[in-house]
């Protein structure tokens, strides 16, 4: 039996008929996915829709079939993922840039980028985190989407955006900020954080009971 004692007042009840994600902001990251056209030139769309594959090297984010992102990906079967810094948020804007009637992307040539070592794949060089990925497994028909998922084969991070021993996280996060994409349509810069309040003997892993 359940109660609703402690059900909140004031929620209104949306109509899952239609796409509920506009109706209410999320928080997600802002990743640009970086890779190779069929004449060899380079692509570069943001994504937010992005995350770690489980506690392993995978990674993955929502595509469109439509889109050049998922067919150089379906076509070459790797890609690189690039973390923008805060101050690079306007360029991660740039790559979201309409094609041409040819199908160039002209807003790319103002981008800085390079091309990662291990798959070949662009990734914009403002940036704290680059990921190069090998394709694993695209999931399609999530309605209109597909889920595409990389084993990570290679990665780099900035040494103010790296984790380390002698280093409090917090000062961590304060010299490197986060950019977050608070969807839909707006970005925040996340410069400050606590510990996250985990119950005494919680446990990261596939043997703890305790896992969320």
């Amino acid at each position: 039996m359940t109660s609703d004692s402690h059900k909140p007042e004031g929620l209104v009840q949306l109509q899952v008929e239609h796409p509920i994600w506009d109706r209410f902001f999320t928080v997600a990251p802002l990743v640009v996915i970086g890779t190779r056209e069929a004449n060899g030139e380079n692509d570069l769309a943001p994504k937010h829709m992005a995350a770690p594959m489980g506690w392993d090297n995978y990674f993955g984010f929502v595509c469109t079939p439509s889109h050049s992102t998922y067919q150089n990906i379906s076509r070459e079967g790797v890609f690189a993922v690039s973390y923008p810094t805060v101050d690079s948020v306007l360029m991660a804007a740039l790559a979201a840039s309409p094609r041409c009637d040819d199908d160039s992307k002209p807003a790319l040539m103002a981008l800085p980028s390079f091309r990662t070592e291990e798959v070949d794949c662009p990734c914009l060089s403002e940036s704290s985190v680059f990921l190069e990925c090998r394709l694993d497994r695209i999931v399609d028909n999530f309605g209109v989407n597909s889920l595409i998922v990389g084993k990570i084969v290679a990665a780099q991070v900035r040494s103010s955006a790296l984790r380390r021993e002698d280093i409090d996280d917090e000062d961590t996060v304060t010299a490197s900020p986060l950019l977050a994409y608070v969807s839909p349509g707006r970005f925040a810069t996340i410069d400050k954080s606590v510990a996250f309040p985990f119950p005494a003997g919680f446990r990261r892993g596939e043997d703890s009971p305790n896992e969320s």
